[in-house]
């Protein structure tokens, strides 16, 4: 076994399942996942540390263990199209891609999306498409989505992604002012918008959401 195997194999059995992580399905994604391969050269040996990995000025990977309960959260289904708001370099889109039918990442960053491309092409993902835009507009075109997944924090949660759910689609992400906040899931349920906080959590804040385009509570 070689020594990111066993990296990745302690990053589940360690970090992720210890900390209320039990959906079986996303345990074996993250344990097929390589995800030094989403992040710089130098920073390999860190790839599965418990901390969020900056691959990017002010872009980061999240944590394993705050993303794998965001998606834990969402109870992605096999069915499912995801959109992945700020992939970075596309780890989070190749776990999804192995619980749902079809996912889209979005990504500001050109050069990161080229990465993300490459990546997910080198580990012949081929139920998952990079594309780029503002994080916050979300991808109208491709949807409605069944679960859109924030890879980061955020002060508010816009209205326009909120509207590109599905009836009965989910939405997850870190709401914070600054690093740390808690972690909410909001339901779609006709033309009503249900929400409620999950658990503590911290991450990195995406670029681009405003306070002026917040969901009104």
């Amino acid at each position: 076994m070689s020594e990111y195997a066993v990296a990745r194999y302690n990053m589940v059995e360690s970090q992720v399942r210890p900390n209320e992580v039990t959906d079986e399905n996303l345990l074996r994604a993250l344990s097929e996942v390589p995800r030094e391969r989403f992040v710089p050269t130098a920073l390999q040996p860190l790839a599965y540390m418990e901390e969020d990995i900056e691959v990017a000025p002010s872009r980061h990977l999240l944590a394993p263990m705050p993303l794998a309960r965001l998606i834990q959260l969402s109870a992605v289904g096999s069915g499912d199209l995801v959109l992945d708001v700020g992939c970075a370099t596309g780890y989070s889109t190749a776990v999804l891609a192995r619980l749902a039918e079809s996912v889209v990442g979005l990504e500001s960053d050109d050069r990161l999306g080229e990465q993300a491309g490459e990546a997910l092409m080198d580990l012949e993902v081929d139920n998952a498409a990079i594309v780029t835009g503002p994080l916050n507009e979300g991808y109208e075109s491709e949807g409605p989505f069944d679960v859109i997944l924030l890879n980061g924090s955020v002060p508010v949660v816009p209205k326009g992604l909120l509207d590109q759910l599905k009836d009965g689609g989910r939405l997850v992400t870190i709401v914070a002012e600054h690093h740390f906040g808690q972690a909410y899931l909001y339901r779609k349920s006709g033309s009503r918008i249900s929400h409620r906080p999950a658990f503590d959590a911290g991450a990195p804040q995406l670029p681009g959401f405003a306070t002026e385009k917040a969901f009104v509570f």
